[in-house]
């Protein structure tokens, strides 16, 4: 068993350098991924479509793509997406993004989720943060970071 803290090159730094984008466990035939919260952060680590639910969502899982890519993974290796929202009555626009990245049955199997409501996050403006966990079956190194 090997874990890894890693922040990929393709996205930017995490805020003060407190923390890791991505936890990588190595294990027999695979990894296991754990991503930090991700809120709708340009390069410059602004704010993407303040108080957008729907902007900011299409935002983050870019962002998510970009960490899962940097370790070998897509979309359709996360398990667990957990979603901390402003307000829940944002759900049908943050729901829109997520149906067009993770489709229902037949098309497909979307991953186990957990939304939940809370008073604010740390950046004002944001509405959204994601976090996501995913499990990739095949053998990959993280690109070098």
């Amino acid at each position: 068993m090997k874990v890894t803290l890693d922040n990929p090159p393709t996205v930017a730094a995490p805020f003060g350098d407190r923390f890791a984008h991505v936890a990588r466990l190595d294990l027999d035939g695979g990894a296991l991924l754990m991503l930090a919260g991700q809120v709708a952060v340009d390069d410059d680590g602004e704010i993407v479509a303040p108080g957008d639910a729907a902007g900011q969502a299409t935002r983050i899982f870019e962002i998510i793509r970009q960490v899962l890519d940097a370790h070998g993974a897509t979309f359709a290796d996360i398990l667990h997406i957990r979603t901390f929202m402003t307000d829940l009555g944002d759900l049908p626009a943050y729901g829109a993004v997520r149906r067009a990245l993770f489709p229902a049955a037949p098309a497909g199997n979307p991953p186990a989720s957990t939304t939940v409501e809370v008073s604010r996050l740390f950046l004002p403006g944001a509405v959204l943060e994601v976090e996501v966990t995913a499990a990739v079956s095949r053998r990959t190194t993280p690109k070098a970071s």
